[in-house]
């Protein structure tokens, strides 16, 4: 199959890591306002439901937004072991955003002495470990949720011994209190979101291109290929790992670097780059969205 160039008259039906008020939530509507999409959004509980309904549909009329990587807590596992499933269906990345994540303690407490449970999504939690070791005795209970506005949500007026942790934007959605604004352990806390679809986007001139491959487990077979790439004068952004889940021992490789598909010094490398691996695949080549 070969994939249209990007046409986002096309795309229908947007779909997201919910629910509203979560932060993909609020990267979706900047993908939305980015392309003048006129389409219909859909959340869904985790980002393995979004892959299989992608799959599901297999039409360039849908599109997906989800978190791929936490300046804090790295990249996130869940995507990245599951960008691989859409080979067959040549879903790809086609466009990036970053948004800036300031955690709130919201809740219906007086006081902060009368919370014994807080609640949010685990990385949340991880993100402000040192505000809940450092305002908290060590009996608090904290409760991992699908997301930091399922917590949010999940919150009543009659319970003040129950505190959640996410956004001033969703409070206000959701009619919840702050508490205290601000609680992140580090200041500078962003989180990268893809969108994916069915299209080829076209060169801007700013484009970074994400490929995944795998090698043959043999001493020196990663180094020729990242050799290849240095001798294309490619520059790479990011590379990591993860079990094939098919060998113990063998790996799928995923890497990050500037520029586009359709450069020639890319297609070159990605000609010599072929015959040395056992699977390659071009997630996507994209620029980003500000």
């Amino acid at each position: 199959m070969t994939l249209d160039t990007l046409d986002t008259s096309k795309i229908k039906k947007m779909l997201f890591l919910g629910p509203k008020g979560s932060y993909s939530d609020f990267a979706k509507d900047k993908f939305i306002q980015a392309f003048n999409l006129n389409c219909v959004s859909t959340n869904l509980k985790s980002i393995s439901s979004i892959i299989r309904a992608l799959k599901d549909e297999n039409n360039e009329d849908i599109a997906a937004v989800i978190p791929i990587e936490n300046s804090i807590e790295g990249i996130v596992r869940e995507t990245l072991d599951n960008l691989i499933s859409l080979k067959k269906e040549e879903y790809k990345i086609i466009a990036e955003t970053t948004m800036t994540v300031n955690h709130a303690l919201l809740g219906f407490a007086d006081n902060k002495s009368s919370i014994k449970v807080v609640r949010s999504h685990p990385q949340a939690l991880a993100q402000c470990k040192k505000f809940l070791h450092d305002n908290f005795p060590d009996s608090l209970i904290e409760e991992a949720t699908l997301s930091t506005s399922a917590a949010i949500r999940s919150l009543t007026p009659g319970d003040k011994s129950t505190a959640a942790i996410g956004s001033v934007e969703c409070s206000k959605l959701y009619n919840v209190p702050v508490i205290e604004n601000d609680i992140n352990d580090e200041p500078n806390n962003r989180t990268r979101f893809i969108l994916l679809g069915k299209f080829l986007t076209p060169q801007t001139g700013a484009d970074k291109t994400s490929i995944t491959f795998s090698t043959e487990n043999k001493a020196g077979a990663l180094n020729k290929i990242l050799t290849i790439l240095e001798e294309y004068g490619i520059n790479m952004s990011y590379i990591d790992s993860r079990p094939s889940k098919k060998e113990l021992g063998e790996y799928v490789f995923y890497v990050d670097f500037e520029g586009h598909i359709l450069d020639k010094k890319i297609q070159d490398a990605f000609e010599k780059i072929k015959p040395l691996v056992k699977m390659f695949y071009v997630i996507g080549s994209y620029h980003s969205v500000d």
